[in-house]
């Protein structure tokens, strides 16, 4: 006799059904979708600009302006993701489907806003203060995997559920 296999627990969706369609019709969401992509842009030419001051001591105002807009490409990325999961989720922040990605930021937030008050405290030193910038740039990047991860589940999820519901339909 054979034991069959254990089957992996289900686990919940990211969105319910009404989730999905707060999430579909509010325009924070196309918010969202792009100022992803800018502030993605904005950390790879500030990253350019950080590494190249660090290397050879040369262009620390455009390193120093850079991660200022990065910090502020953050900071609105931040207020209106709060928004959108506020309109999808009934909550401004922790909602259950983004609570461990809503914990990290606030670690990226920290950092950069540590790097904006070092930087107009004139604390630390130049090269130290762009040290701060890399940490805070590394954590942005750990961020933002979570939160790609978390998109991949929920096309995930979209299939899966579209599959179910053409099953359904062919059966009936």
């Amino acid at each position: 006799m054979s034991i069959p296999a254990p089957q992996p627990a289900a686990r919940r969706p990211l969105y319910t059904p009404e989730e999905r369609k707060r999430r579909d019709a509010s325009g924070w969401t196309l918010v969202q979708g792009l100022l992803a992509p800018v502030q993605f842009m904005v950390f790879l030419v500030s990253l350019g600009l950080v590494l190249r001051y660090l290397a050879t001591g040369e262009g620390h105002t455009a390193a120093a302006a850079s991660v200022v807009i990065k910090t502020l490409t953050l900071y609105a990325i931040m207020i209106t993701g709060c928004i959108w999961e506020k309109v999808v989720f009934g909550r401004y922040l922790f909602a259950p489907a983004f609570y461990w990605e809503d914990v990290f930021s606030m670690l990226v937030l920290a950092l950069h806003t540590a790097y904006l008050v070092a930087l107009f405290t004139d604390a630390f030193g130049a090269r130290q203060q762009m040290y701060l910038a890399l940490a805070a740039y590394a954590t942005y990047a750990i961020n933002a995997t979570q939160f790609l991860l978390k998109l991949r589940a929920a096309r995930l999820d979209q299939a899966r559920q579209d599959r179910a519901l053409a099953a359904t339909g062919a059966a009936a």
